[in-house]
């Protein structure tokens, strides 16, 4: 679904439509309350798919089975340098299996990949995200290729070869590099994560946030810092805030909350 209100069907995948925002994902969470439940969440794996009602696949995971459910580590000492009560950090830099957030994102957008028959599968990136898909692919057995700029560090893209995937650097800047990507997906039909794969890529991001819920005893903090290292991070763990309180898995912490 997008902001204009159209829905289009769960086979499709699309990088743009005639009011040019972004498609976002529907859920029926009154069905959904019904299907979840923290029982049956505990029961599960301890993996970011313990939570894949809440997800948008159609069947069950085939790529990233081992993403997610990172520890969430109580920083008492610097709570108390900060002076505030309580403080947790969310150790993400242990992810599997590039040690980066960023295979939370790649393990839902190839799991859907391969729902869709993608057979290619690509980015645009500068970093982390190269080395994700890249990873990522291989283990699901897709072909990939990484479009990155072309004066990005040696360093950064030994990390993608690494594991089999076509680099291939473009002269411009990055937003160059995504232009390109679009046209390559429509084109030629490629599975790009961060294009035409964005509206399942993005909801990746929200596991997150239901990990810290569950780490919590199934509570909200009060408050949450997000380092920007993805504009749609921040936004999707408010989200996944939002939805365990739809789902029935939380209290709504938010409308106790003093104003500030």
């Amino acid at each position: 679904m997008s902001e204009c209100g159209r829905f289009i069907p769960r086979r499709r995948s699309t990088s743009a439509n005639s009011t040019s925002a972004p498609w976002r994902r529907a859920y029926d969470y009154e069905l959904i309350k019904k299907r979840i439940s923290r029982k049956a969440i505990e029961s599960r794996a301890h993996s970011m798919w313990r939570y894949r009602e809440l997800l948008p696949i159609d069947g069950e995971p085939t790529v990233g089975l081992q993403v997610g459910f990172t520890p969430l580590v109580k920083a008492d000492r610097l709570a108390r340098a900060l002076g505030i009560r309580e403080l947790y950090i969310k150790n993400d830099t242990v992810n599997y299996p590039t040690l980066s957030f960023k295979d939370r994102v790649v393990a839902v957008a190839l799991s859907r990949a391969k729902e869709l028959g993608f057979e290619i599968v690509a980015c645009a990136s500068t970093g982390n995200l190269a080395n994700s898909v890249a990873a990522n692919a291989a283990s699901a057995g897709l072909k990939s290729y990484v479009l990155i700029p072309a004066d990005l560090e040696q360093s950064k893209v030994l990390n993608s070869l690494v594991y089999g995937t076509q680099v291939i650097g473009i002269r411009g800047p990055y937003d160059q590099v995504n232009r390109l990507c679009s046209e390559i997906a429509g084109k030629y039909g490629w599975g790009f994560v961060n294009v035409n794969l964005r509206p399942y890529y993005a909801e990746g991001s929200k596991t997150m946030g239901f990990e810290i819920v569950e780490q919590l005893g199934w509570k909200i903090p009060r408050h949450t810092v997000v380092p920007m290292a993805s504009g749609s991070l921040l936004t999707k763990i408010t989200k996944a805030y939002e939805e365990a309180v739809k789902v029935g898995l939380a209290k709504d912490a938010f409308a106790s909350r003093p104003a500030a």
